[in-house]
């Protein structure tokens, strides 16, 4: 695949970006207004936390397992087709969601989501790095991490004031952004590379990483609900064991495999890719926590537990660009990897610190803390990947960065609630995570609570930790 001559105009290259930037705007939004109305939805759509937790984990999973076949579908019908037409499918289903009835049906409406978002995602990154010359790719991937980073921060602010109107606005308030960011990147984004031919979708590979990665987060989400001795855990974890490395031998011998495994022979991309990883496990979960802490614990509104998630991505919106600037002028290796030991302090403190009587402030200064090491962390990193790898090998390589990311995602998420639940009665886990306690709670009353809080958050600065090594040893980019 041949770039067409020079890579693109200087009015284009903006033009992409802006695109892109919408649609990481609209995402995140969109996951940041969620979380806050998870105990709402509890509530009133009359469900259990199994359930519950799939609303969330069902976007996450689909956009997950079909990541790398849109990089893939990206590199043959074309970046612009798919983004436009996966920012189209997106806005649709959310005006759909907010008629659901049930919580079956809302989990199927987010997993149609999370299939638009794929579309999106995986060739966000690849427009950007066939618009932009190397020299100023970190500073573009960071202004892409600065919108993603303002609508985390306006999404649990949107939340807290949708959920009091009604939740079904959550999804609702998505369309107008949606219509916009679709015909803007119609209007505005072209083809700037030539398409592949002949290349196949990886069918068996697919189904084998999909059926994997969906028995391990039953396994976790259930067996912290309902205990290890589940025969569904079972299951869950025994497919796991059984479809991953089905998943290796299929890619392996795949004449277009899902995942093409000899790229992971680069140091920088293999590292970079698992650095991505876990820095998803470490962080990923922390809004979701924080949430039912401020909300169950704290006894606040939903509008009030959005305002005090602010500092979390309010720093990361201030951090990415900085970072990607330096990126550009530095080595990304550097600047990624102090950002994964500023994520792993933050973490550290908040495991250590934070209880129900702790003052706002010094959650606030910590959750900055994580904000910012997440912010200083991503837009090097994803330049570092992305300039490991030839332009026809980019749809793919966005592909792999942000299915790791993803599985970090997920993992982050069903770990969290499989250590916070086991730690919990189950009475006072639906008054908790439904925001029904009533009051705040005392320190003995929450004890259960933050004592499963807090291991949740080591568990997230140890993976912090080993993500800075591996970061640290990717060698120079």
């Amino acid at each position: 695949m041949k770039a067409r001559g020079l890579r693109a105009g200087l009015e284009y290259k903006w033009g992409a970006l802006s695109c892109t930037s919408i649609g990481a705007l609209l995402a995140s939004i969109n996951g940041g207004s969620l979380i806050v109305a998870l105990p709402t939805l509890l509530r009133e759509l009359h469900t259990g936390l199994f359930s519950l937790v799939w609303v969330l984990l069902s976007y996450l999973l689909a956009q997950t397992a079909l990541t790398l076949t849109a990089g893939r579908i990206a590199d043959v019908v074309g970046r612009k087709r798919l983004y436009v037409g996966g920012f189209a499918l997106f806005t649709a289903v959310s005006l759909l969601a907010g008629f659901v009835g049930g919580a079956g049906q809302l989990i199927a409406a987010r997993t149609l989501m999370g299939a638009a978002g794929a579309f999106m995602m995986a060739t966000s990154s690849v427009i950007v790095t066939d618009a932009f010359p190397s020299r100023e790719l970190g500073r573009a991937l960071g202004i892409n991490m600065m919108m993603a980073a303002a609508g985390s921060t306006l999404g649990v602010v949107v939340g807290g004031v949708m959920t009091s109107i009604s939740w079904r606005w959550v999804f609702w308030f998505n369309v107008p952004l949606g219509v916009v960011g679709t015909a803007w990147a119609a209007a505005n984004l072209r083809e700037v590379v030539e398409l592949e031919k002949g290349r196949r979708l990886d069918v068996a590979g697919n189904l084998a990483f999909l059926g994997g990665l969906a028995g391990l987060l039953v396994a976790l989400t259930l067996g912290g609900i309902r205990g290890w001795g589940s025969p569904l855990v079972a299951a869950g974890f025994g497919a796991a064991a059984l479809l991953f490395p089905l998943f290796l031998l299929v890619e392996a011998r795949a004449k277009d495999p899902m995942v093409r495994l000899s790229t992971f022979r680069s140091r920088t991309f293999a590292f970079g890719n698992l650095s991505a990883f876990l820095n998803s496990v470490a962080r990923f979960a922390v809004m979701f926590m924080f949430v039912f802490f401020f909300i169950g614990v704290r006894g606040y509104d939903h509008l009030m537990a959005g305002l005090l998630l602010v500092p979390l991505a309010g720093v990361m919106f201030v951090a990415a660009p900085v970072s990607g600037w330096l990126a550009d002028r530095g080595e990304a290796r550097v600047i990624s990897t102090a950002g994964m030991l500023v994520t792993a302090a933050g973490l550290l403190g908040m495991g250590t610190l934070v209880g129900a009587g702790t003052p706002y402030r010094e959650i606030a200064l910590l959750m900055a803390v994580v904000g910012a090491g997440s912010g200083i962390f991503n837009s090097p990193n994803t330049r570092s990947i992305m300039s490991s790898v030839g332009p026809g090998e980019r749809g793919v390589a966005s592909g792999t960065r942000t299915l790791l990311t993803n599985v970090g995602g997920v993992l982050s998420i069903a770990l969290a609630i499989s250590i916070v639940a086991g730690a919990i009665p189950q009475r006072e886990m639906f008054e908790i995570f439904s925001g029904t306690t009533g009051h705040p709670l005392s320190p003995e009353e929450a004890g259960p609570f933050v004592s499963g809080f807090h291991r949740a958050l080591l568990v997230g600065a140890a993976a912090s930790l080993l993500g800075a090594l591996f970061s640290a040893l990717r060698g120079r980019t």
